[in-house]
């Protein structure tokens, strides 16, 4: 084993945590839309990280594996039976800050579907490419770009509907 892979694996779990703790909340919150349901799936991917300890060729390994361990868990979560049965409470997330036009751009996100919500938060609040999105959902990068476009066009009307003004 290469001297980076050592490295990698040997990284405490509170250093783990504290890295990644954020970017896997807020895609599993994302993809959800409940603090409640992010707050099972953050728990469950770390669980899934430390109980396997797999080992990484870089830390761009490691944060995509644990972007698709979060859009693994959102998705088998969103499809369990009795979530397609019950019903959420809407719920507003916090920005640091509190900005009042960034609570209701909020809001307009949780209107568009879960596989749009999670390519927007891949794309801006992640800051990945289209390729590097691709890899982790396994899709086609034309894909992801479509879907960006639909999100995009899908908020605009929402947007344009409520009269909203940034």
């Amino acid at each position: 084993m290469g001297k980076g892979k050592e490295c990698l694996a040997e990284e405490s779990a509170g250093a783990v945590i504290e890295k990644y703790s954020n970017m896997v909340y807020r895609l599993a919150y994302a993809r959800t839309g409940s603090r409640h349901d992010a707050d099972d799936i953050y728990q469950e991917v770390f669980l899934r990280y430390f109980r396997r300890k797999p080992v990484f060729d870089s830390e761009e390994h490691r944060k995509a594996w644990l972007l698709r361990v979060t859009v693994n868990c959102s998705n088998s979560f969103l499809s369990a039976p009795w979530q397609r049965r019950t019903m959420g409470l809407p719920e507003d997330l916090p920005y640091e800050g509190g900005r009042k036009d960034h609570l209701d751009l909020h809001s307009k996100l949780q209107m568009l579907p879960a596989k749009y919500r999670g390519v927007i938060h891949l794309f801006y609040y992640e800051e990945l490419s289209v390729e590097e999105i691709a890899r982790i959902l396994h899709r086609k990068p034309s894909t992801v770009r479509t879907q960006l476009v639909r999100a995009r066009q899908r908020l605009a009307r929402i947007l344009k509907e409520e009269d909203y003004a940034f």
